[in-house]
């Protein structure tokens, strides 16, 4: 078989130099967090949509600001509140008085990078307003649809779902999303750092674009070429279907969640400086890719098992390819 390799308008070069630049653009903003940042650049080369939790105040919406502030494209900020309304997102048809016909006015997901803050304190009604766009890049008001613009990313974040005033995503919600990242807390060091470079002049007004929308696709389109062998993609396969069967688990992982976690290792090898997957790929990013796409089981949850537990005790009993 003839291996397929990046395509000849990116190179693993210019992939490299765009992503460091972004890439310390980022951590020095977002302080002692360098695998954060990485899983982020990972799902922004792989076209994903990604998912920030964690408790209030450890950075995740300056993670997704820092992100978007990199790229010079159009950036859109929702915050999710309980009368936020569907139609806030996607846009409404108003009619003109003056041509007596009806104008589509464009909502805030209309942009190539859209931050939604406290995705989870919206009722489930607005949440699932950004189903169809994150999903088919598109958008149905009325019975017409409006393609939504190249690249488009969803970087969203929530509080965990036990805190007052949050509403859980559903599953088909929380299947869209790439990859599901958790700031945590800093260690002590990276804290003291940001004390005394954030007491000030906030970093964010420092950060300059190191990049547009234009080159963040070339480089999505690029990094979809990467070659992963039969025996990978078996790998990936395996890996999925052993999650259905699990008596641990009472959902296992949709065969989307197969397509994203292959796209997501084609990004991690791309990053890694390489134009083929490997298996490592694809094991250190099976925690963030699935995790919040599978439900424990009963007694799992009595237990006390967490999703990342379970799918590291199936990734020790599927078969690695040679």
């Amino acid at each position: 078989m003839e291996r397929v390799v990046v395509d000849p308008g990116i190179g693993l070069d210019e992939l490299h130099h765009v992503t460091a630049e972004i890439e310390r653009a980022m951590t020095a903003v977002i302080e002692g967090k360098d695998d954060v940042v990485r899983t982020a650049l990972t799902v922004l080369l792989a076209g994903g949509h990604l998912l920030i939790e964690d408790v209030p105040g450890v950075g995740k919406t300056m993670l997704a600001k820092t992100l978007a502030r990199t790229v010079d494209a159009t950036v859109h900020r929702i915050q999710f509140t309980p009368d936020l309304l569907p139609s806030d997102i996607t846009g409404v048809s108003v009619f003109n008085q003056d041509t007596h016909a009806f104008e589509f006015r464009r909502g805030a997901v209309f942009a190539n990078v859209v931050v939604g803050d406290e995705i989870n304190r919206a009722s489930p009604k607005t949440q699932s307003a950004l189903l169809e766009a994150m999903e088919e890049r598109q958008v149905t008001v009325d019975g017409r649809t409006y393609p939504l613009p190249d690249p488009f990313l969803v970087m969203a974040t929530q509080n965990p779902f036990e805190m007052e005033g949050t509403y859980p995503l559903p599953e088909a919600q929380r299947d869209r999303f790439m990859a599901r990242i958790s700031m945590g807390y800093p260690d002590p060091s990276a804290e003291l750092r940001m004390l005394a470079n954030h007491g000030g002049r906030p970093p964010l007004d420092d950060l300059v674009a190191v990049t547009d929308a234009a080159a963040v696709t070339r480089l999505v389109r690029g990094v979809e070429s990467l070659y992963a062998s039969p025996a990978l993609r078996q790998y990936v396969v395996d890996l999925v279907t052993a999650t259905r069967s699990s008596p641990h688990l009472r959902l296992g992982a949709s065969p989307r969640a197969g397509l994203q976690l292959l796209r997501a290792a084609r990004a991690h090898a791309a990053l890694a400086g390489r134009d083929h997957v490997l298996p490592d790929d694809v094991q250190q990013l099976l925690t963030p890719v699935l995790a919040h796409r599978v439900i424990l089981s009963g007694d799992a949850e009595l237990s006390g098992s967490t999703p990342a537990e379970v799918l590291a005790t199936i990734l020790d009993s599927v078969r690695v390819p040679g």
